[in-house]
């Protein structure tokens, strides 16, 4: 039913956002005149109703949303009627009555419209809930493949009857599992029929980029047929897809192991870097003095001390700590600290689990060696043990380390001393290398603040 008249129901919701911005305007007028208003505000009113009813389809406001973020409409919502805010502004400019227009009915205007939209779209989405909770308006999909990716799909699709998917079936290759309870397609060859068959709306295709001739053949057997296919690459193949494609000797290559350059945004984020670190080297001055105090009269010994660490494409860098051990030697080998280590002073065990012992490295960051945020330098030792034996673990090293990062909010700080604790903490770190913008490194920032600096790993 919502699928057969997806376009009127479009039109009813356009009308409904239009009206909500029309009722907003009615809403700030009662709050800022007591007496009437000026023409130009009915005027502004009905223009931008108009233009949002143009302006907000644009933003793919009115396609459907299933599987897809809700953050990422509501980014699209605010941009739009920001968008048509500011067109409803700069026509009062135009027409030389920003002296008459109030800005503080603008003001009242743009956040209650904003409120009325979210408002609506809560409430669609809270119908379509209760109606794919009574078993209705949902896709039936058949997957194609079923390797870490399809199982993940699968399982993804199961998680909640919100998602509005009901896996039909699946077709697995050699060697991989049948899911319990799911018809499974025998033959390439018969994808097509079944899925005319059992009216599949979605064919979701999990297969890595070697089956790229059976892809082929499923686009081209279901060309006459109105089913959505979706690729699903593996992470090795989405890594591919994502990688820098350029010219070299005249031909096109891709650089297959290292991340996508920053440009703009690298150059926004070593200049905040500095300024970050210069900050807190100055302000933080009178703590660094009262800490080197205190090293100095718990254990003989230097207040800092520097270790070999791999910086940017593994060049090595001296990483600065306050020192929280008695000296000692590591003859060549690198022992990670322990609970009740008695390496540890007094004071360095409170240096080591409030993460004060990092400090220093802010002169590493100043010196353009590390970024504020990124993954963390692990020993040298450590490195030539786990690049053997997690994949794509040396790929850390194509950013700069950082002094907190996303593994490290996530509660993946301190001792590693098993294969998984380190696995988990890598796949945050790349995590982190594919996703990275200059928001998420304020958000690790602000929650490093919060929770980043202590941990019941850090000894």
């Amino acid at each position: 039913m919502f699928a057969r008249h997806h376009d009127q129901l479009a039109l009813m919701v356009r009308l409904l956002d239009a009206g909500a911005i029309w009722l907003a305007a009615l809403l700030a007028s009662e709050l800022r005149f007591s007496t009437a208003h000026a023409p130009i505000h009915q005027f502004v009113q009905y223009f931008g109703c108009a233009v949002a009813f143009i302006i907000l389809p644009a933003f793919d406001l009115y396609g459907s949303w299933r599987g897809r973020s809700f953050l990422s409409l509501v980014t699209r919502l605010v941009s739009a009627w920001t968008l048509v805010w500011l067109i409803s502004l700069l026509l009062s400019y135009l027409l030389h009555q920003t002296d008459t227009l109030s800005r503080l009915w603008m003001i009242y205007w743009y956040a209650f419209s904003l409120a009325g939209l979210l408002a609506l779209r809560v409430a669609s989405r809270a119908v379509l809930n209760a109606v794919r909770g009574t078993g209705a308006n949902f896709k039936r999909v058949l997957i194609v493949g079923y390797g870490r990716t399809g199982q993940e799909m699968h399982r993804r699709a199961n998680t909640s009857h919100t998602t509005g998917f009901k896996i039909s079936g699946i077709y697995a290759l050699e060697g991989e599992p049948t899911p319990p309870g799911c018809h499974r397609v025998t033959d390439s060859a018969e994808i097509a029929d079944f899925a005319r068959k059992h009216d599949i709306d979605e064919i979701w295709l999990t297969l890595p980029m070697s089956e790229f001739q059976l892809m082929q053949d499923i686009n081209f057997s279901l060309r006459n047929d109105f089913i959505d296919i979706k690729w699903m690459p593996s992470l090795l193949d989405f890594d591919l897809l994502n990688h820098k494609v350029g010219n070299f000797l005249g031909m096109p290559a891709v650089e297959m192991n290292r991340p996508p350059s920053l440009g703009v945004r690298g150059t926004v984020k070593a200049i905040f870097d500095r300024t970050f670190a210069a900050l807190v080297l100055v302000t933080l001055s009178p703590l660094f003095l009262i800490i080197g105090i205190m090293i100095k009269r718990s254990s003989p010994g230097p207040v800092l001390f520097r270790q070999e660490r791999l910086g940017l494409d593994g060049r090595v860098i001296h990483v600065y700590k306050f020192r929280s051990m008695k000296v000692h030697a590591e003859h060549g080998t690198v022992t990670q600290a322990t609970k009740g280590d008695t390496r540890i002073t007094p004071i360095g065990a409170f240096l080591r689990r409030t993460s004060l012992d990092e400090l220093p490295q802010f002169i590493n960051v100043l010196k353009g060696e590390m970024s504020v945020v990124g993954p963390r330098p692990h020993a040298m030792a450590h490195n030539n043990m786990y690049k053997e034996q997690l994949d794509f673990y040396m790929l850390r090293h194509r950013v700069k380390p950082g002094i907190t990062g996303w593994a490290q909010i996530n509660g993946y700080r301190g001792e590693t001393d098993t294969l998984d604790k380190m696995a988990k903490r890598v796949e945050h770190d790349i995590f982190y290398i594919r996703n990275w913008s200059f928001w998420m490194d304020l958000r690790i920032i602000f929650w490093t603040a919060f929770k980043g600096w202590t941990g019941q790993n850090a000894y």
